[in-house]
């Protein structure tokens, strides 16, 4: 065997195998030869490709060469031989990888010291195998080529594989930011899927996500988010490099990287820019910051969505306040009431056990409680003294004419502010206006809306009435517990009652 294999090269160089796992590409050896695996092993010493080294696996059979397939998942090339516990051991592994392991991504290079057993023409066509090599033909330096090309290639195979497994992510990702409701929430969810379309744990790197507002200098941003070993939930400041970084990138106007950070940018139709700050403990590959470009690009296209749907939010919170407001005004009552309500009933609503999202609707639907109030006659609205009873009958319509105004409207806020209207004046005992309705009968939102509606309406100055002390006011609540109130909702109040009086006193007449 030495006077052919390798025969025109210096074999004395020192053999390399004992490398960090991470520093390594493995190479598997099956060859029931001794000397095969030996020569191989110093041919191949010193060997480097993208800085590095070789470490080897040796089997002497194609059996020995499945239990370490089945125990070591990373190798990138197998040089098998063909025949060694039978004829056609090597061809049988061969089959074994490719079909029972699924194993695609390996480099399978067959070497043969007898050709005649497995003719290279058909052994290359009916086999899943990347080259097909005579022992009697690999000279040191042809078999260096040869492993160059086969490492190339799995290293292309695994840039590809991480590029499809990191798109899927970001595709994953790109569900959620849709579903996120504010620019805070869709920072955090950004950061929370940056590791993750990486494919690294969360603990290995370093995010921030930053927005600068039109206008704004180059180093006014405003921290939205920040993750990463040691990073506060609840940090505003950004740590000065980072900073620097972000002042960089808004003066080129496009996405940074440097060897183990990459700073995207993009920036929103509106005018302003928002910042993803990623580092890494260790070099970014160009195939991280490839994934973090998609992603980046991906992030721009939600952001200004969310941008969006933001104003939107915020101007149905405006039309909703402002048209509670001209219902109050009319009636000679301030518009800090439809406030203190709607900010009541989002509380009420969140100690009640229902989501955020639920809570803000009814914060947003509830200032509309009294819009059927628009169809009352001002003699009746702003009559200072008590009204007669059909007075009283006219008064109990605004209820029903509130549910007509707003029920035929499709979006959520006016829908929900019509169900608010029509049960706002039922009672728990069945007693109230205009269904009658008892118990669990009348809607959550009407019950949440009763009682944050009364509490600041006797608390409040009225034309008919001044306003009553707190004690009077909490002392008359608890005696319509399970009578005009729903009893949770009552305990809920009483408990909490110092968050109920620090809203009030936000929002004074």
């Amino acid at each position: 065997m030495d006077n052919f294999l390798f025969s025109d090269e210096n074999l004395n160089q020192e053999d390399k195998t004992e490398n960090n796992i991470d520093d390594c590409w493995d190479v598997l050896v099956v060859d029931d030869e001794e000397d095969i695996h030996q020569v191989t092993k110093l041919v191949l010493s010193g060997f480097e490709f993208e800085g590095r080294t070789l470490r080897f696996h040796h089997a002497y059979s194609a059996k020995e060469a499945m239990e370490v397939l089945n125990q070591e998942k990373n190798i990138s090339v197998g040089l098998i031989d063909v025949v060694m516990e039978s004829n056609h051991a090597g061809l049988d592994l061969i089959k074994h990888i490719r079909q029972d392991l699924g194993n695609h991504d390996i480099r399978l290079i067959l070497r043969t010291g007898q050709p005649g057993e497995a003719p290279e023409e058909a052994v290359i066509r009916d086999y899943d195998i990347n080259d097909y090599k005579n022992k009697t033909e690999l000279t040191a330096v042809k078999l260096k080529t040869l492993l160059y090309s086969a490492l190339r290639s799995h290293r292309d195979i695994q840039t590809i594989a991480k590029h499809k497994a990191g798109l899927e992510r970001i595709i994953d990702a790109s569900g959620s930011f849709l579903r996120c409701n504010s620019v805070r929430e869709f920072a955090s969810t950004i950061l929370a899927h940056v590791s993750d379309v990486m494919g690294l744990s969360s603990s290995d790197i370093y995010c921030a996500a930053a927005v600068n507002n039109q206008g704004a200098k180059a180093d006014h941003f405003r921290l939205l988010a920040a993750s990463g070993e040691g990073v506060e939930p609840t940090t505003e400041a950004i740590p000065n490099n980072v900073k620097q970084l972000f002042m960089e990138t808004h003066n080129i106007k496009h996405s940074l990287q440097t060897e183990f950070e990459y700073i995207g940018y993009f920036p929103s139709q509106c005018g302003g820019e928002t910042m993803l700050y990623v580092s890494k403990d260790s070099e970014l590959h160009q195939t991280d910051c490839q994934l973090l470009a998609f992603f980046a690009n991906n992030i721009a296209l939600a952001y200004d969505n969310i941008k969006l749907r933001e104003t939107v939010k915020e101007s149905q919170k405006e039309l909703s306040y402002i048209l509670g407001e001209a219902v109050e005004k009319r009636s000679k009552e301030t518009g800090s009431h439809v406030k203190r309500v709607a900010n009541y009933s989002q509380l009420l609503a969140k100690l009640y056990g229902l989501n955020d999202y639920q809570s803000e609707i009814i914060k947003l639907a509830s200032p509309l409680h009294d819009i059927g109030k628009i169809s009352i006659p001002d003699i009746i609205l702003n009559k200072p003294g008590k009204l007669t009873p059909e007075e009283w009958e006219i008064m109990q319509t605004h209820a029903k004419v509130g549910y007509d105004i707003l029920h035929s409207s499709s979006n959520e806020i006016l829908k929900c502010g019509a169900i608010i209207a029509y049960h706002h004046h039922e009672k728990w005992d069945g007693s109230g206006y205009p269904q009658g309705l008892e118990g669990e009968r009348i809607n959550i939102v009407g019950r949440i809306t009763a009682l944050a509606d009364v509490f600041d309406a006797l608390g409040s100055d009225r034309c008919y009435k001044s306003a009553w002390p707190l004690e009077k006011v909490i002392s008359l609540i608890q005696s319509e517990r399970g009578r005009h109130f729903d009893p949770k909702l009552v305990d809920l109040f009483i408990n909490n009652l110092d968050e109920f009086i620090f809203i009030r006193d936000s929002y004074p007449d």
